[in-house]
């Protein structure tokens, strides 16, 4: 007889694995499906995020960040280095090693929190009572039982048609974490997140890099004054080449690299040579071989499983979060979304704020915002007030050598109440935390300008950019 479990998850990424946890937690008999395995073969939790995607790129971020200090910005402080010398790796060791801590960790959850590690692919195979799945590994197929399914299969990097990834000379973002050497030229077709990141990192590290974006605006869901900003310090001071409104033409490989051929923002036909691609076009849902069709999943026309506010799919007693489901692509928001679905199980009320959701950017400087741009806030006929403080008047960021950037935030303009912020410098990551919880607690930018923060600090910026909503701000 099959074995029967109270819940089971299929997908141990950021919102699966932590929907298990806190399934478990809550008292649940909970199984997690995964197939993920590492380049060695061996099955791995964690999903993209911890094997190709946030942890080993923010490794590589930090790596190439403190590489380029060395070389070009520890004069500043009166630190000269010499026979500076890269062992690229070493540093891809760091970040392999790293990523193996992490999902090894993942694993020791697991085993704390009684979750059953059923390795392979999981698929519905019919319901009733309890829903029937398959989970096929290695060793064959397992027939096991749920009272309740989350579906958290993720994404996938979206393909273009005619270019052929091999993650050896053009690769996605898996690939583009693996280079075997610094590429002389580099080339990155997308200008969002990843092709941003990536894009810095070998540009650090020494490569030439070229960015093409098919949109004509740059970091169009950013607010367009740190869309702006950005781009001046990413092109003009920091050398990273972006060209806009591009029409991808014919993609090859060429005797010396990838032969690239496009029509330029000015009608003109181009092309560009260089030894690498990273093709970052975004991400599609991953639900190829659920078993959808067999139980009547409803998903959309774009293949994102169809749920509710609470993530409800169109079955009972099945759920779906993360990637796989509507809004932002960001493990955050999956995870949020895990433990209330879990929470729901259980009897509970979980519930999630799409509206104080933080996104990042972990470019260099970093760039975060929560909430509302300012365009969004036209757009609706918002009345609002707006205040904005630069890093470069910040002691702290002063010391740091980081005065690039600012924090602006903006107020609703009878109440108050916090409606977005934006920040786009130093630790802007940890930044916007503060402005999540102004949010969340439903603050005004009064409250948050009558907090005392610490001095010399970053944060001091969002209590300034809080007192230039009331044009008061205090060192500006």
């Amino acid at each position: 007889m099959a074995q029967i479990f109270d819940v089971v998850v299929i997908g141990a990424g950021p919102a699966g694995y932590v929907a298990a946890i806190r399934a478990a937690q809550l008292g649940l008999s909970t199984a997690c499906i995964d197939q993920w395995k590492t380049p060695q073969g061996q099955y791995a939790l964690g999903g993209t995020c911890l094997n190709v995607g946030c942890i080993p790129s923010k490794a590589l971020l930090e790596s190439s960040e403190n590489y380029e200090r060395v070389l070009h910005k520890f004069k500043v402080h009166g630190i000269t280095a010499t026979g500076v010398k890269l062992d690229l790796q070493r540093m891809l060791a760091r970040k392999n090693a790293i990523v193996s801590k992490m999902t090894a960790g993942i694993e020791g959850l697991f085993k704390k929190n009684k979750i059953t590690w059923l390795r392979g692919r999981g698929s519905f195979v019919s319901g009733g009572t309890t829903w029937k799945l398959e989970v096929a590994g290695d060793k064959g197929s397992e027939a096991i039982e749920a009272r309740n399914v989350i579906i958290a299969t993720g994404s996938k990097a979206r393909a273009l048609p005619g270019i052929e990834v091999d993650n050896r000379v053009i690769c996605d973002n898996e690939g583009a974490l693996a280079f075997e050497a610094v590429p002389e030229r580099l080339g990155v077709i997308g200008a969002g997140v990843i092709g941003l990141e990536l894009g810095s990192v070998w540009r650090r590290l020494g490569a030439k890099v070229k960015i093409l974006e098919a949109l004509p605006s740059f970091l169009g869901a950013s607010d367009e004054s740190i869309a702006k900003e950005a781009w001046k310090i990413f092109t003009a001071e920091q050398g990273l080449e972006i060209e806009l409104g591009v029409k991808l033409g014919t993609v090859k490989k060429s005797r010396k690299g990838v032969l690239i051929e496009y029509v330029a923002d000015d009608n003109s036909t181009k092309t560009l040579e260089v030894d690498r691609l990273i093709v970052s076009v975004g991400r599609v849902p991953n639900t190829d071989g659920l078993g959808a069709e067999a139980v009547g999943l409803r998903l959309d026309e774009r293949g994102f499983i169809d749920v509710d506010k609470n993530c409800r799919a169109s079955l009972p007693r099945v759920f779906a979060v993360g990637d796989v489901v509507r809004g932002p692509m960001l493990a955050h928001k999956g995870e949020e979304e895990g433990v209330m679905v879990a929470e729901i199980i259980a009897g509970q009320h979980g519930h999630v704020n799409y509206d104080a959701i933080p996104w990042v950017m972990y470019t260099a400087p970093e760039i975060a915002w929560v909430g509302k741009t300012e365009q969004e806030l036209r757009a609706a006929g918002v009345a609002y007030r707006m205040g904005r403080f630069p890093f470069a008047y910040n002691g702290r960021a002063l010391g740091r050598d980081e005065p690039e950037g600012f924090i602006k935030m903006l107020a609703d303009e009878k109440t108050d109440r916090v409606l977005g912020v934006h920040a786009l410098g130093g630790q802007a990551s940890e930044l916007i935390a503060e402005a999540v919880v102004a949010m969340e607690f439903g603050a005004s930018s009064e409250d948050i300008a009558r907090i005392c923060h610490a001095h010399p600090s970053m944060s001091e910026v969002m209590r300034e950019a809080a007192l230039a909503v009331d044009k008061r701000s205090l060192n500006g």
